[in-house]
């Protein structure tokens, strides 16, 4: 069993109230093989919200406690990336699950390549929160349908 993004199933919990349906993933979950997550949904934050991005540092300094997650209007919502990142881990160990398919660039769920904290559609390298907090917990990341 792994964990999907719940997006890439196309279920309709992106910032924007959409998906990112990925065909893959989708047959994945259909077929049984696969348990969708949001942790960004499970940190409680609404379906739509506002963009947001890692701001002063890395997914794992988020984790640390020395950077933040912030909207695009500068709201903090670190507190629900990093809830939603621990859900992810709690859940992905409650089912035995030991890789992710996540979504891309996310602030959350991005693997290798996220935005930059400007909202300026600039890609880094780096992780999203749970995709990092996934990875140090021996849970291999991979981005989507790739």
């Amino acid at each position: 069993m792994i964990a999907v993004s719940a997006c890439l199933a196309g279920v309709p919990c992106r910032y924007d109230g959409g998906s990112n349906y990925c065909e893959a993933a989708g047959l994945r979950v259909a077929l049984g093989e696969a348990l969708c997550i949001c942790p960004e949904c499970l940190g409680g934050l609404s379906i739509p919200r506002e963009p947001a991005e890692i701001v002063g540092g890395s997914a794992e300094d988020v984790l640390a406690g020395h950077a933040r997650v912030l909207t695009k209007s500068g709201v903090d919502v670190t507190e629900a990336f990093v809830q939603g990142a621990y859900a992810a881990l709690e859940f992905c160990k409650i089912h035995g699950i030991k890789e992710a398919i996540l979504k891309a660039k996310s602030p959350s769920c991005g693997c290798g390549m996220i935005y930059d904290g400007t909202f300026s559609g600039h890609l880094i390298a780096g992780n999203g929160v749970a995709a990092a907090l996934l990875r140090q917990n021996g849970i291999a990341v991979r981005a989507e349908c790739g």
